[in-house]
């Protein structure tokens, strides 16, 4: 989108910018601006590379993946996702890699739902919203930091409960459920 799509010029322009941190997971920024009141300031944004979540889905059953979140200090339920920590040309590869890696799943049918962004008030990061389905089983392969990754498999109803109680509460998922479910119910 341009700055303008909307009918609206953008509200704040960059002065300056200046890298303060970067691991190989993602860069921090610290930008001087200018606001269209005249007011400076200051903004922290996060950059990570595109990211993306799936939607494994067969029988009435969705899969989700438990593991130990640090930043919250709790385990988590969640759709499967995450990133390469590199600049991607093919979402879906992505998508099937995560897959893969995460749940142990091939999907014979990938479709691409949309993208979203990820909490865009402090970070730049694009996820790829993906439904899987054709769903076959084979060994996972978990990353260093998801050593503790649990696989969970679960009725749809169930899931949707655990959202609606507050026991699944990443916004990815949340989000990326809804996206699915607009979707769907365009479907004929």
């Amino acid at each position: 989108m341009s700055q303008t799509e909307h009918g609206k010029s953008r509200s704040i322009t960059t002065l300056s910018s200046r890298e303060v941190y970067r691991n190989r997971w993602m860069r921090v920024r610290e930008d001087e601006i200018l606001r269209s009141n005249g007011q400076r300031g200051i903004y922290g944004v996060i950059e990570k590379d595109e990211s993306a979540i799936i939607l494994p889905i067969d029988e009435g059953n969705v899969w989700l993946v438990e593991q130990f979140r640090y930043t919250i200090q709790e385990r988590a339920l969640e759709l499967p996702q995450g990133g390469w920590e590199t600049d991607i040309e093919n979402p879906e590869e992505l998508a099937r890699g995560e897959l893969k890696e995460e749940t142990g799943l091939h999907a014979a049918e990938m479709t691409y739902l949309g993208s979203l962004w990820i909490a865009y008030g402090y970070t730049r990061q694009k996820q790829h919203v993906f439904l899987a389905t054709g769903l076959t089983e084979s060994e996972s392969d978990p990353d260093d930091e998801e050593h503790d990754l649990e696989v969970r498999r679960m009725p749809v109803a169930d899931f949707e409960q655990m959202m609606l109680d507050g026991l699944v509460r990443d916004n990815c998922t949340v989000s990326a459920w809804g996206l699915y479910l607009l979707w769907k119910a365009r479907q004929g």
